[in-house]
């Protein structure tokens, strides 16, 4: 389900004739798309990239080099997925069974990360599944999530805490004229914090 003349795969991609790709979207060297995926338009997957069997992404996601992103997450539209990020997928990992036979697909079920619309996964941060990161949320670089990130909220740290907000420009935000109000400086847009969650003022 592949259009040959809107999608540009690498010779040596490995994308699954079962796989949809969506229109503008490209594949680059060493990268592995899985039967199943569903990749919406202008997605970009970097070199040596790994998309699991039935992983869903939105419009515009850009899955950088080496990031491993497996089955069953979730992208919204907008998601950047920095090098060598890994979405996990099994709570108890294991080889083998209690017994010493080793694990198949049946013994054990995937769990996945769910990630919102325009949210960033810096580079080589974890996300222990299943956690969900909230629309334009943002997980610095190295950091490992256990559990959920709110929308708008920049964590960091092993395991992840949030040390502040960002807008939707990806920059921190700063306090406004109220105890609840913040303010992005790239954009001026306001923001109020309620109850630990930031939505932006109306």
């Amino acid at each position: 389900m592949i259009n040959p003349r809107s999608v540009r795969i690498v010779e040596s991609a490995d994308v699954s004739s079962d796989a949809r790709i969506g229109a503008g979207s490209s594949i680059w060297h060493l990268a592995q798309v899985r039967e199943g995926a569903v990749l919406g338009e202008n997605c970009i997957v970097g070199r040596g990239a790994y998309i699991g069997s039935g992983v869903t992404m939105g419009d515009n996601c850009k899955v950088q080099n080496y990031a491993l992103v497996y089955e069953p997450a979730r992208l919204a539209d907008g998601v950047f997925i920095g090098p060598a990020v890994v979405l996990t997928n099994d709570t108890y990992p294991r080889a083998i069974n209690p017994d010493g036979t080793i694990k198949s697909a049946h013994d054990w079920e995937p769990v996945g990360v769910t990630v919102g619309r325009g949210a960033s996964i810096g580079a080589r941060a974890t996300c222990v599944a299943p956690v969900t990161i909230g629309d334009w949320a943002t997980v610095a670089a190295g950091a490992v999530v256990v559990k959920d990130v709110p929308a708008h909220a920049l964590v960091a740290g092993v395991p992840a805490r949030r040390l502040g907000w960002v807008g939707k420009a990806g920059v921190p935000l700063r306090r406004g004229d109220g105890d609840n109000v913040w303010v992005c400086p790239a954009t001026g847009t306001r923001y109020i914090e309620h109850d630990e969650n930031l939505e932006e003022s109306q």
